[in-house]
């Protein structure tokens, strides 16, 4: 496979999936020019994908592949990458798939809790933000409609993330405990399993560059609360290195396929606070599917096919009830975390379902919606019922 660049990467600084796109191919060194989606280059390749969704790239030959994973993946299938962003060591490449699932889908309750309900400290810089993106021609009454819509319909998402007053106070508790565990951890190594970034970092940086670490009042948390956070969010989003005092560990990932303790604890992390919705999620997912045992294989069910979200649904979450939106886009993720672990030889095996077990994860490596979630034409669709 031949890797056509430059490329066009369409998409927002302040978008979180972009980020993830944007920060590997810095780090791969591939040659790429960022459009903003409001570019009216934009919309026929929108019309391309079938629905307005960043981030997306256009590679110098036409081709279009939209989602941060699949960028990654076309990248990495040509042979282009610089340093491959999946471990060859086997446990630590499952490991980092779990982080990717995190970092896009676990985190999203901070990200959108500290975007849109600080406005004092965020509400201008967003504005400016949002209006360079969406429409970067605009006069001041364009700009202030553009702005009226977009965040109207972020709030709106927030919420179907299950952000409301009700959690805000367990949200900012849930993510001081996770910035204090991810902090410790860095104080170790300079990325999630040693001395290069993996997929997990990649997953892990939308969020925590978009939202968490660009908007004003988490920004401000993060630099004061969790230096090497900040400094990791530095790292993964410049070209270079910049290893600092993890120069002597080159870019070596952790010996002998190792998980440090570090490691475990955001593992156990990701258990206490992810694993009940994604639970939650499959079990709607497959009473939605029963409801439908003539769904064609191929699509997605429903009237509006770029709609993302099957339903909402209820679960238990820090103490409380809360809600949030079903993405089948969740469980794409999740299936490559299994897939991953299904190809391991049985002693490396082992070891995974130690880890895992360790964790809290055990689950995590066995729950499968009755149908396999596929992408085809930018679209997540369902594939045949499993055996």
């Amino acid at each position: 496979m031949t890797l056509a660049t430059p490329f066009r990467l369409y998409g927002m600084a302040g978008s979180l999936y972009t980020a993830k796109a944007r920060a590997y191919l810095r780090k791969q060194h591939i040659d790429f020019v960022e459009v903003p989606v409001g570019d009216a280059s934009f919309a026929p390749v929108a019309a391309t994908v079938g629905r307005f969704i960043m981030p997306v790239v256009e590679t110098a030959d036409g081709t279009i592949i939209q989602d941060g994973t699949d960028i990654i993946d076309h990248v990495e299938a040509s042979g282009a990458a610089r340093r491959s962003a999946y471990p060859a060591t086997p446990v630590q490449r499952v490991i980092a798939l779990v982080f990717e699932l995190f970092g896009g889908e676990g985190l999203l309750r901070p990200a959108m809790h500290y975007r849109w309900n600080f406005d004092a400290e965020n509400l201008a810089f967003l504005r400016r933000d949002f209006v360079a993106g969406l429409s970067p021609l605009a006069d001041t009454a364009q700009g202030d409609a553009v702005f009226a819509m977009a965040s109207g319909r972020m709030r709106k998402a927030g919420a179907s993330f299950g952000v409301s007053p009700d959690t805000y106070a367990a949200i900012e508790a849930g993510y001081a405990e996770f910035l204090a565990l991810f902090a410790a951890h860095l104080e170790t190594a300079p990325y999630l399993l040693g001395g290069a970034p993996t997929i997990g970092d990649y997953g892990l940086i939308g969020p925590l560059y978009a939202h968490l670490g660009r908007d004003p009042a988490p920004a401000r948390l993060m630099q004061t609360r969790a230096w090497p956070v900040w400094r990791w969010v530095e790292r993964m989003t410049a070209p270079e290195a910049l290893l600092d005092g993890f120069a002597a560990a080159g870019e070596s990932l952790f010996a002998d396929d190792a998980i440090p303790e570090t490691l475990v604890s955001l593992l156990q992390y990701i258990a206490a606070d992810y694993l009940p919705e994604l639970t939650a999620h499959v079990a709607f997912a497959n009473d939605w599917l029963d409801a439908r045992p003539d769904l064609v294989p191929g699509t997605n069910g429903l009237d509006n096919p770029a709609q993302r979200a099957i339903g909402v649904t209820a679960f238990d979450w820090r103490g409380q009830r809360i809600s949030s939106a079903v993405l089948p886009y969740r469980f794409w993720l999740l299936q490559r975390v299994q897939d991953a672990a299904l190809a391991l030889a049985d002693v490396d095996k082992v070891r995974l379902d130690a880890v895992m077990a360790q964790a809290g994860l055990g689950s995590m490596l066995t729950l499968r919606t009755r149908r396999r979630v596929e992408r085809i034409d930018h679209l997540e669709v369902w594939g045949p019922a499993r055996p």
